[in-house]
């Protein structure tokens, strides 16, 4: 919503001048999208976070007090009376501070269980209440957490793991770039590559891989650089405006000729 926002024609016209605040949430927000609403849209004091459907509300929010940088590069610290921790997806210990991991949350906010569904819930929900969320994240020394991707979108090319999120957030400084969604596709040499799904700014000639490429050069280590670029007008999303990775990799395989 708010890159469509930020990319309308008439953008300039609009007077934003009594906003202050906000929450962006629902979606990962691009730290470059997040700085251009506080310094574009006056919302100073916008919030980020981070929940579930099954762990309504949310489990984890900024706080007006933040930092600019905590408040554009993380979701926040634990919300009160809650529990969040991040897990080795593989053993459940908890990994160390700005270790990737699974994050779990724990806490009144957690759902009882899916209607009529013990063994989905069983696999969500572990022996001691903790909701596996799937997604994987960080967290500091501070407790501020950053979602760095999904358990399943996770890109394993020639033996490296590439977060795509980290690719996304990278490719959002494209100034011609309006948004962005990385994600894997079959390889026969290297397992899988990157595919970057790209909107456009109004005006702005589509990109080609080999462009990515050169913008990249010196910036991005060379195994996390999109090997194929689409561009499209937007991307397959759910009813609650979540970006359906999963069609786009069904897609990706019909339009790259893959099997």
């Amino acid at each position: 919503m708010f890159i469509a926002e930020l990319g309308l024609d008439d953008f300039a016209g609009y007077d934003l001048s009594t906003l202050r605040t906000g929450i962006m949430a629902g979606s990962p927000c691009p730290v470059e999208v997040m700085k251009r609403v506080v310094a574009e849209m006056n919302m100073s004091e916008v919030a980020i976070c981070y929940g579930m459907t099954e762990t309504s509300p949310v489990s984890t929010m900024t706080r007006p007090d933040d930092t600019l940088a905590r408040r554009t590069g993380t979701v926040g610290r634990v919300m009160p009376h809650l529990e969040s921790k991040v897990v080795d997806p593989d053993t459940g210990r908890v990994v160390p501070h700005g270790e990737p991991g699974e994050l779990c949350t724990r806490g009144y906010s957690v759902m009882l269980g899916y209607w009529n569904q013990p063994d989905a819930t069983a696999e969500a929900i572990d022996a001691a209440r903790w909701m596996h969320t799937g997604d994987l994240a960080t967290m500091d020394d501070e407790g501020y957490v950053n979602i760095v991707g999904r358990i399943k979108d996770l890109v394993i090319r020639g033996g490296e793991n590439v977060y795509p999120r980290e690719v996304e957030e990278f490719l959002y400084t494209h100034p011609d770039i309006a948004d962005v969604q990385v994600i894997g596709v079959p390889d026969s040499k290297y397992g899988e590559e990157l595919m970057a799904w790209v909107v456009m700014r109004p005006g702005a000639t589509p990109l080609t891989a080999e462009a990515v490429r050169a913008f990249s050069a010196g910036k991005l280590s060379h195994y996390k650089v999109p090997r194929y670029v689409h561009v499209v007008d937007g991307f397959p999303m759910t009813v609650t405006g979540k970006v359906r990775k999963v069609e786009m990799r069904e897609k990706a395989v019909g339009i790259l000729g893959l099997s």
